[in-house]
Order: C-alpha cells, then structure tokens, then sequence
C-alpha cells in the first residue's frame, strides 16, 4: 500500500466514519433518557388499609395517553373492583373504586403509553383489612405511599427491545460508512494507476 492509499484511508475514515459514529451517538441517547416510569401509587404496594379508597391513582414520569391506558383493579374474589374505565390527566392515571368490595388482596395491573410512545407495564398488590382486625402497623400505614415497582422481566424485555432496534440501525449505519469508505479506496487506487 502506498502512501497515497494510506492518506486516502485516513480520509475517508475521518469524513465518513467518523460522522457515522457520532450520528449513532445521538439517536441512542435521548433513548436511553427517555424511559418513562412510575413515580407513585396511591395505594401503594403493600399497604394495609383499613377500607377500600374510592379510588386508585397512579403518577408517571411522563404524560400519558388516554387511549392507550388501561388500568384494572381485581379483588380477592378475581371479581373487577372498578367503577368504569381510567381517566387520564397529564402524568396521572386513575380509576374509581366500588368501595362495598370485600376485604382482602386486590390485585393492580397497569399498562399505559406515554405521550412519547413509551409503553409501560406492571402490577402490584394491596391489602383491605377485615372491619374488625387490629389496625395495621405503622411500617404498612408508611408504606401506601410507597410508588409500586414494574416487575423487572418487563422491564428487561422494553429495554432489550429498544437496545435491539438501535444496536440493529447502529450496525446498519456502519456497514454504510465501511462500504463508502472501501469504495472510496478503490477509487483511488484506480485513479493512481491510471496516471
């Protein structure tokens, strides 16, 4: 390879690869930064509550869609404990209660699109106390409050479907560069021969 060949590489890397890398740069951060969670839920996961709330709400990071969002409630009989359908505004989600629902384990299960397009999804439980049991601790008052977390196998399964598509156009727009910059190359070596 002579030195005209090596120059001509160098080149080509610069303007092509270079620019390439860079473009992928930018298309895969604001994803990373873009995954909407949520913030909290009212109740909470693992509360104890001495009746049923009229009704249960659920905050985002980001503003959600309402044709997108569905949200049930499901007591312990596998009965819907829901009054109609969820309401969204803005960041929250919410859904009204039938409050003469039996106590026991009430099942949350969530699954809404931000205004971005992000889906998220998860579920968690809650408890309602017999009228006549003890009042809860103060550990499982504190914790209706507390923001439910998205079950990891979902979480995984968004990220590695995002991570996929980008890893997908990041090895698309390098195999573009290289083709270019090897084509580039070869025009070059034929413009050195025939001087």
């Amino acid at each position: 390879m002579n030195v005209t060949d090596r120059r001509a590489v160098r080149t080509a890397a610069r303007t092509l690869v270079a620019p390439a890398a860079l473009a992928v740069l930018a298309i895969t951060v604001p994803q990373a930064a873009a995954h909407t969670e949520l913030d909290t839920a009212s109740p909470g996961a693992g509360a104890t509550l001495a009746g049923l709330p009229p009704r249960v709400t659920l905050s985002f990071s980001d503003a959600m869609a309402q044709k997108y969002s569905k949200l049930a409630v499901t007591g312990p009989d596998g009965a819907p404990a829901a009054e109609g359908g969820p309401q969204v505004e803005g960041r929250t989600v919410s859904i009204p209660l039938d409050t003469s629902s039996p106590a026991g384990r009430y099942t949350v299960g969530y699954r809404v699109v931000s205004a971005d397009g992000h889906p998220v999804s998860g579920s968690y439980t809650f408890t309602v106390k017999e009228a006549d049991s003890p009042s809860p601790s103060p550990r499982a008052a504190e914790s209706a409050d507390v923001p439910a977390r998205q079950p990891e196998s979902e979480q995984a399964g968004g990220e590695s479907s995002d991570a996929g598509g980008t890893m997908l156009l990041a090895a698309g727009v390098l195999a573009v560069a290289v083709a270019a910059a090897g084509r580039f190359v070869s025009r070059r070596r034929r413009a050195g021969r025939g001087h």
